[in-house]
């Protein structure tokens, strides 16, 4: 069985080997990664991964009318990789899927569903744990404190990935899920609970109850608050005129619950980081990551905003889970309001 994750990175250097090495160990045989515009070696990292098989890279230009994610996933459509997969699972090198049955692999996920066409896995938002400096230390280890089972507020942190079966039905990769040829017959999807879905419009599954029966996907965000100054300098991937700023850091930063069961996996993981780094060169550009991002780091450290906000960071506490009740009604309200902007857009303008 032939399992294709598929990404795309800037700037991130310092996680790839871990988020590789998971994954390898849970049952991804095949990596399609684009870069773009790399300041800190990311590109020769992967160049690297990809000499030695491990990966195959792709350099992704940023001009164009498209952002730079789905220009990628638009080429990933037509790469011999997705042809040739069984399975494929797009995520962002910050996003783990955590299987909760059998051995917690890939295949044991599929076995508790074999008759499905696809899972779409909550993200489960794990938060900042008040880690201030980065280190060149696995994400896993760090950073444990995430959110709660049943959460649907705010709904940026409950949003999905999906591992599907490649299918002539699907014509367009997605970021969350792909799109469904006009036309189509359905199939049963489900989601991390197992339980059947229904046609999904946007990119959150509106449950009150707990989500992670089977999987969830484990989002590490955030990160050390020095990293969160670098991320902010870089953009968003898919979403490039929006800033970074504070919401995003509330939306996110959820310390309520200690979830350690991607843990069982940590063994396995540094082994496979260390027999990655046993290649001098790919040692090398690892360590050149590191080196770049804590210069950068000192570098956003001399300027007025990042200062700032590094400060604030620190002054802020944890967010807060809301009682379900107003979760709920802010849910509510958010498809009410999206309802009349959707009217709106479909009126045809009058003339004066």
């Amino acid at each position: 069985m032939r399992v294709l994750a598929i990404t795309t990175v800037r700037n991130e250097a310092p996680f790839i080997l871990e988020w590789i090495a998971y994954h390898q160990h849970i049952g991804v045989t095949d990596f399609l990664i684009y870069s773009n515009d790399c300041e800190d070696g990311t590109d020769a990292l992967l160049d690297r991964l990809d000499d030695l098989g491990h990966i195959t890279h792709v350099r992704n230009h940023s001009r164009g009318k498209k952002t730079v994610q789905w220009r990628a996933l638009s080429k990933a459509r037509q790469h011999p990789l997705t042809k040739q997969a069984d399975w494929i699972y797009v995520a962002d090198v910050d996003e783990f899927l955590c299987v909760h049955v059998g051995d917690g692999r890939i295949c044991d996920l599929i076995a508790a569903c074999p008759e499905v066409y696809g899972f779409s896995i909550s993200w489960r938002m794990f938060g900042n744990n008040g880690v201030v400096a980065f280190e060149d230390r696995p994400v896993l280890e760090q950073f444990t404190q995430a959110a709660p089972e049943a959460l649907l507020w705010p709904w940026r942190a409950v949003q999905y990935k999906s591992l599907y079966r490649n299918d002539r039905r699907y014509d367009r990769l997605g970021v969350h899920r792909p799109r469904v040829r006009d036309g189509a017959s359905p199939v049963l999807w489900v989601d991390g609970n197992g339980e059947p879905l229904q046609h999904l419009p946007g990119t959150v599954i509106p449950s009150d109850q707990p989500r992670y029966r089977l999987a969830q996907i484990n989002h590490y965000a955030l990160g050390a608050m020095e990293n969160f100054l670098v991320k902010i300098s870089r953009g968003r991937p898919n979403h490039t005129s929006e800033p970074i700023e504070l919401s995003y850091w509330t939306d996110r930063n959820f310390n309520s619950v200690e979830d350690k069961t991607i843990q069982k996996h940590q063994s396995a993981v540094v082994s496979g980081i260390n027999d990655l780094r046993k290649d001098p060169e790919l040692d090398r550009l690892h360590v050149a990551g590191v080196v770049w991002r804590r210069a950068k780091i000192a570098a956003l450290m001399q300027e007025s905003d990042s200062f700032y906000m590094l400060a604030r960071l620190l002054q802020m506490q944890s967010t807060g889970v809301l009682p379900m009740s107003l979760q709920k009604k802010l849910f509510r309200q958010l498809m009410h309001v999206r309802g009349l902007q959707a009217a709106r857009k479909d009126q045809p303008d009058k003339a004066d």
